[in-house]
């Protein structure tokens, strides 16, 4: 069993099926109750992307597309809007976990992130945010505990809602060829061949996702960061 990790306490059925599921402790620094999980990892993981079925096969939505392999591989079949974002429910190990996709453009996508911070009662360390990268190869997903937003809109906008200590799984997506726009290369529609091979990088951060969940951050970055 994983290190029992203290939350907040909040509003929402979610904490409402904690508070049935654990005991709870006093934190020594806001003296508020706090349920206790079983694991020691991320449990609100958001993937970013862009609303819009014009959107949808895009190398923008690496986000969304891992959320949606995630949701699949849990069986999370229900999706509802909270705080401008699309939420499934799923339970891991024990644990319940939040998948969701901002419903706002990615350079406004922070605000429905701050929203379900709020909403879950979590803190910034309960965060997993799943993103494409311009600065790693295709085919390559890193792990990263906080840093910049390193000219990702996504990550500017969270970072000036809720700030930047939170982890990120970068999905690698090359840089565009030739004198193309980074723009351009980014929400260039996938088809045949290369959108096969997108669905299969984005559906191989799974794995690495659930044992940020089960095992830690730090333990899944030393795990899956040392891979070629």
């Amino acid at each position: 069993m994983g290190d029992e990790i203290a939350r907040q306490k909040g509003d929402g059925s979610f904490l409402s099926w904690i508070k049935k599921q654990s005991t709870c402790e006093v934190h020594p620094k806001t003296k508020k109750n706090r349920p206790l999980f079983v694991l020691p990892g991320p449990h609100l993981l958001v993937g970013l992307g862009n609303p819009g079925s014009e959107y949808t096969e895009t190398r923008h939505n690496a986000g969304f597309m891992a959320i949606d392999a995630l949701a699949k591989e849990l069986n999370a079949n229900y999706w509802k809007r909270i705080s401008d974002a699309m939420v499934a429910e799923a339970k891991f190990q024990g644990d319940q976990l939040i998948l969701a996709k901002p419903l706002r453009f990615m350079n406004v996508s922070g605000q429905p992130i701050k929203g379900l911070l709020k909403h879950y009662g979590f803190e910034l360390s309960d965060l997993l945010v799943i993103h494409d990268e311009l600065d790693l190869p295709e085919d390559v997903l890193r792990l990263k505990q906080g840093g910049g937003h390193g000219g990702h809109n996504g990550l500017r906008s969270i970072g000036e809602s809720v700030g930047a200590d939170y982890a990120r799984l970068r999905v690698g997506i090359g840089r565009p060829p030739g004198r193309m726009e980074a723009s351009d290369y980014v929400l260039r529609h996938l088809q045949g061949q290369s959108l096969t091979d997108f669905q299969i990088q984005t559906s191989a951060a799974v794995p690495i996702v659930l044992d940020c969940v089960q095992y830690g951050v730090l333990k899944a970055m030393n795990q899956h960061n040392t891979k070629a």
